[in-house]
């Protein structure tokens, strides 16, 4: 049997890591009782143009003012590394340097893939992929009763500021997609693979593959016209149903020229067309090697209802 994790379980381990509010700079964050590691850097709030005036897709418009409150965010996507650890629970338990607690033995996880999910492109230091939005905020909740820290994904006004760096060109960079070699892997260069993570340079704010290697989920509902009636305020479209929802990024799969900081994509049900399962899995996109995730944690967490709420709301079957 499952055992549930309750709101005041919750509550104390979130109450016990805020005693002392953190300092607003980069850090690294330990899984505890593992060797493993992940870099997070801060991005201070703030106003910028989300969307694009000159893009030929519709979707990017209008151009809008949008108001960002300050968060950290992974220097690189998550890795094999840390997320195999979710994955498995026997895998966390042979790695494990002290028990790893009854909260996080009970925590629901994956049901492990029955096709290999790194398709054959290896894993160390390498992005995770393959799983769904679901998936990757289990993920998430596994790191707070890890970590108690409140991390989640970005919505995708937090990811556009990050990745724009205070620029208002269509890259970080300038206008001239020709520049993007140096910072991301795209078709072009990938050969047909994730690579691994900070190889490339990385933008002005210190995000490593914010353009390439894997799409990076979001929070929120795809919706071709939210912008035309976005709030300026943390912006965020709740998302209610499966398909579609937002990612942000291109993968190593994406033309350089169809990469921007305001170029919007969306999942697929196509990614679950070999999934056997009925209903389909809640966990993986068994034709998705090319979408993963990056951590996001808010300078100022919610409470820790809200934070209750957003990691234990159901998922949506998938037939």
């Amino acid at each position: 049997m499952k055992r549930v994790v309750a709101p005041v379980i919750l509550i104390g381990i979130l109450a016990f890591y805020a005693i002392e509010k953190p300092l607003f700079e980069e850090y690294s964050q330990k899984i505890p009782g593992t060797p493993v590691t992940f870099d997070m850097t801060p991005i201070e709030g703030g106003t910028f143009k989300m969307g694009s005036s000159s893009s030929p897709n519709s979707d990017e418009k209008p151009v809008h003012e949008v108001k960002i409150d300050p968060f950290w965010m992974g220097t690189h996507e998550v890795t094999w590394d840390a997320f195999e650890l979710f994955l498995d629970k026997n895998y966390e338990l042979a790695i494990s340097e002290e028990p790893i607690g009854e909260i996080v033995d009970g925590l629901t996880r994956p049901s492990l893939p029955y096709l290999d999910m790194t398709f054959g492109m290896g894993k160390e230091h390498k992005p995770a992929i393959g799983m769904t939005q679901y998936g990757a905020i289990q993920f998430c909740h596994w790191l707070y009763l890890k970590t108690g820290v409140f991390y989640r994904l970005p919505t995708e006004a937090e990811w556009e500021y990050a990745a724009r760096a205070g620029t208002d060109t269509k890259y970080f960079f300038g206008d001239d997609f020709s520049g993007i070699n140096e910072y991301a892997w795209t078709a072009e260069n990938s050969e047909g693979m994730t690579q691994m993570v900070g190889k490339k340079k990385p933008n002005p704010w210190g995000l490593y593959d914010i353009y390439g290697n894997v799409l990076e989920w979001t929070a929120d509902q795809y919706d071709a016209e939210f912008y035309q009636k976005s709030p300026v305020d943390n912006p965020l479209n709740p998302a209610t149903s499966l398909y579609p929802r937002t990612v942000r990024g291109g993968s190593f799969k994406t033309p350089a020229q169809e990469i921007s900081s305001a170029k919007r994509f969306f999942n697929d049900p196509k990614w679950k067309q070999l999934d056997p399962q009925i209903p389909k899995s809640q966990w993986w996109f068994p034709e998705a090697p090319f979408i993963g995730l990056r951590l996001v944690r808010p300078l100022n967490p919610p409470s820790p209802e809200e934070i209750n709420a957003y990691y234990t709301a159901a998922p949506i079957a998938d037939y």
